[in-house]
């Protein structure tokens, strides 16, 4: 068995959504003057890697806190869409030549090739995104959720977020944004862990996920 953390570690210079303030880790209790250290952490639901629920969208549907655990873990596959490159749409084209992959996994994860920009204005740039009809196709065939390694579903530009409104108002998908070494899974099925902090009316959550092989 092998475990690959798929999660960016939170910092005090971590980048953030723009517009966003970044995270505050700050030392609340130290060794010297408590005889232990506690942190005090201060940041937004949807920092670093993290989970987008239902209820970021709609105020009326569900929340991180109120789905099920096993809502969070499931077969997945990773789609190597690499080659679309700046400003590009994922197209349908892509589940149908990884139909197999696609069929059995119950997460969608689109390797774009984003996160060697992370870190770089680059990365909050024109990333590639996926179709409506690729969207589609995972809100029909009643997969648990999709995964990214860039900063968005949607294009930075997509203030009216349409692909957020249209995947999340099937209260069985979670989007997750901000994954990071998938080059380390390749064609392999595994199993996605991706566990939220379960926090009241979470809209979404930082995570930890990782792949199981």
């Amino acid at each position: 068995m092998r475990v690959i953390d798929l999660t960016r570690t939170i910092s005090n210079s971590i980048p953030v959504y723009p517009g966003t303030e970044g995270p505050s880790l700050t030392i609340a209790n130290t060794y010297e003057e408590s005889g232990f250290k506690e942190t005090l952490l201060h940041m937004y639901s949807h920092t670093g890697t993290h989970m987008d629920a239902p209820h970021h969208i709609f105020p009326e549907k569900i929340s991180l806190d109120k789905k099920d655990a096993s809502g969070f873990v499931g077969k997945a596959c990773v789609i190597d869409v690499r080659e679309v490159g700046l400003g590009g749409v994922i197209d349908i084209s892509y589940i149908e030549r990884n139909k197999e992959r696609v069929e059995q996994a119950e997460f969608i994860i689109f390797q774009t090739g984003w996160e060697k920009y992370w870190g770089q204005d680059e990365y909050f740039g024109e990333y590639p995104v996926i179709s409506k009809e690729v969207a589609k196709y995972i809100v029909d065939n009643n997969k648990k959720g999709i995964g990214l390694d860039n900063i968005g579903l949607d294009p930075i530009a997509d203030l009216e977020l349409q692909l957020h409104h249209f995947m999340l108002a099937n209260e069985n998908i979670v989007i997750i944004e901000n994954l990071c070494n998938l080059d380390m899974i390749g064609q392999e099925e595994f199993l996605l862990v991706a566990l939220p902090l379960k926090f009241e009316d979470s809209d979404g959550s930082p995570i930890r996920a990782i792949a199981i092989l």
